[in-house]
């Protein structure tokens, strides 16, 4: 499984690496983005699984990543999650219409994680 994982938060990116540490869920890459601008690079770069993104992002936000995912055929197998701490119910309507597997709401635990993962692979 390639993962890439994107979120404004350096922190953040630290900490679900290492839930990814503490999951046993086979993971053969992980690539890292502050925002959705670097997110779009690394998809021209990579190969990717599983997207794992924030919603509130400058220079591009998780939804307006979300959307350019969803313009585009090359990336319609990509299993989308979002983690993000906006979990209202307009924000997770528009996550439902950009074909997003599942919203996680910060914090969240490692089992959470894993059992999304396990979920998605």
């Amino acid at each position: 499984m390639r993962i890439l994982i994107v979120d404004d938060s350096a922190m953040m990116r630290k900490m679900i690496r290492r839930v990814f540490a503490l999951v046993d869920v086979p993971i053969d890459e992980i690539h890292e983005a502050g925002n959705g601008a670097e997110a779009m690079e690394v998809l021209d770069l990579h190969d990717i699984d599983v997207l794992l993104t924030d919603i509130n992002m400058p220079v591009m936000t998780g939804t307006e990543l979300l959307r350019e995912i969803a313009r585009q055929p090359r990336w319609r197998h990509m299993r989308r999650v979002i983690i993000s701490t906006d979990g209202s119910a307009a924000r997770r309507d528009e996550a439902a219409g950009l074909d997003v597997r599942c919203y996680l709401e910060k914090p969240f635990s490692p089992e959470v994680i894993r059992d999304v993962l396990n979920e998605v692979a």
